[in-house]
C-alpha cells in the first residue's frame, strides 16, 4: 500500500507563498511610514533646520539636544521649502520668511519669537562712496535676499525715506553672493545680517542704517503641523533646551562667543560683536505678535511682492508659551 503523501497540495503551497509574501509587504510598508506603532510612541529623532548663527546653532554647539537631527539652511526661505518638502520638524527664520512661505501655501505653525533685534540687520555700503543717508541710493544697485527679514527693512528704509522699489535697482542676492559682489563694487548696497553683516565689517565699510526703529527684526520658531499635533512633548522638551542655551548664553557671553565660533566658523571677534548686538531671549507668541507679522504681510501685498490674501495670524500657536514665559 502506497505511503500516504505528507507533502501539502499545490493550491494551498501557492496560497501559502501568496500569504507571506503580502505580510511581509505588509510589514515593511509600516517599517517605512512610520506604522501604527509609531503613532502613539517613539517617531524617532525631531528634525531641526537651523541657520548659521540664529540662536539654534548655540543649542548644536554645545551638543545641548544630542537626540534631535540638525539641518542646516543658508537662509529662511531654504528652510521654510525644507518644511514644505517635509524634511524637517522645526526651523528658525527671520521675519519675512513666515509671510512667503505662507503666500506660497506652506503649511507650518509659528509656535515661538524672540525679542526685537533690530541692530542685527543693516545697510552696507563702501566709505569712499559719499554716501550719507538711504535716500543717497536713488538710482543705485542694492542687493538682498529675497524673502529674507533684510526684505522688510528694505520696504520700511523705503517708506521712512518717501520712495519706492521703483527708486533703485533691487539686486536678488543670496549671502554668498552678495559679499563678493559687495566687495567687488558689482553693487552699490547691501542688506544683510548677522553674521554676515559682522563677517563684512572690515576698513572701508560703513553701516548706512539699521532697523532701528524701522522694524522688529525678530526671529520665529515654526514647526510643521502634523509634528506639533503628533508629538508635542518631544517639541516641549526641546524648546526647553532651547530656552536654557539661550539664557546660559545671555549670561555667559565669552563662553557663548568661544562655544559658537568653531560652529560658525568665522574669528571669536567677530562672533562676540555680532552676538552683542544680535543674541536675544526667546519669547512667547502672543495675538501682538500676530498683528504685528499681518502688517508685514499686508504691506508685502499691497506692494505685489506676495499674492494676497494670507493670513498670517492664523498660524500663531500658543500652545508652548509657557515654556518662553
Amino acid at each position: 500500500m502506497p505511503t500516504p503523501s505528507t507533502s501539502r497540495p499545490p493550491q494551498r503551497r501557492l496560497l501559502t507563498a501568496v500569504l507571506t509574501t503580502v505580510a511581509l509587504l505588509a510589514t515593511a510598508a509600516v517599517s517605512a511610514c512610520g506604522g501604527s506603532a509609531d503613532a502613539g510612541g517613539s517617531k524617532g529623532k525631531l528634525r531641526i533646520g537651523y541657520q548659521r548663527f540664529g540662536g539654534l546653532s548655540l543649542v548644536k554647539a554645545r551638543g545641548a539636544a544630542p537626540d534631535v537631527e540638525w539641518s542646516l539652511f543658508e537662509s529662511g526661505p531654504a528652510l521654510t521649502e525644507a518644511l514644505k518638502a517635509g524634511s524637517i520638524d522645526i526651523g528658525q527664520v527671520g521675519e519675512a520668511p513666515p509671510v512667503f512661505a505662507a503666500a506660497g501655501k506652506i503649511p507650518f505653525s509659528i509656535i515661538g519669537t524672540s525679542v526685537p533685534i533690530p541692530q542685527g540687520e543693516a545697510v552696507l555700503v563702501k566709505a569712499g562712496r559719499g554716501y550719507r543717508s538711504f535716500a543717497d541710493l536713488k538710482g543705485k544697485t542694492v542687493a538682498l535676499n529675497k524673502g529674507s527679514n533684510v526684505h522688510w527693512l528694505l520696504v520700511r528704509l523705503l517708506e521712512a525715506n518717501n520712495m519706492t522699489l521703483e527708486d533703485i535697482q533691487v539686486k536678488y542676492l543670496k549671502p554668498a553672493e552678495g559679499r563678493p559682489a559687495f566687495d567687488g563694487d558689482q553693487i552699490d548696497a547691501w542688506v544683510i545680517w548677522d553674521p554676515y553683516f559682522a563677517l563684512a565689517e572690515q576698513p572701508g565699510v560703513e553701516v548706512l542704517a539699521d532697523a532701528t526703529g524701522l522694524a522688529s527684526n525678530r526671529e520665529y520658531v515654526l514647526a510643521a503641523p502634523d509634528a506639533v499635533d503628533e508629538r508635542s512633548d518631544d517639541i516641549r522638551a526641546f524648546l526647553q533646551r532651547y530656552r536654557e542655551v539661550t539664557d546660559w548664553g545671555i549670561a555667559h557671553p565669552d563662553e557663548r562667543a568661544s562655544t559658537l565660533a568653531p560652529e560658525l566658523k568665522i574669528p571669536q571677534d567677530v562672533t562676540s560683536r555680532a552676538l552683542a548686538r544680535s543674541a536675544k531671549p526667546l519669547a512667547p507668541v502672543t495675538p501682538a505678535i500676530g498683528d504685528e507679522l499681518q502688517a508685514i504681510t499686508d504691506s508685502f501685498i499691497a506692494l505685489k511682492l506676495i499674492p494676497g490674501p494670507v493670513d498670517l495670524r492664523s498660524r500663531i500657536d500658543d500652545r508652548f508659551s509657557a515654556v518662553f514665559q
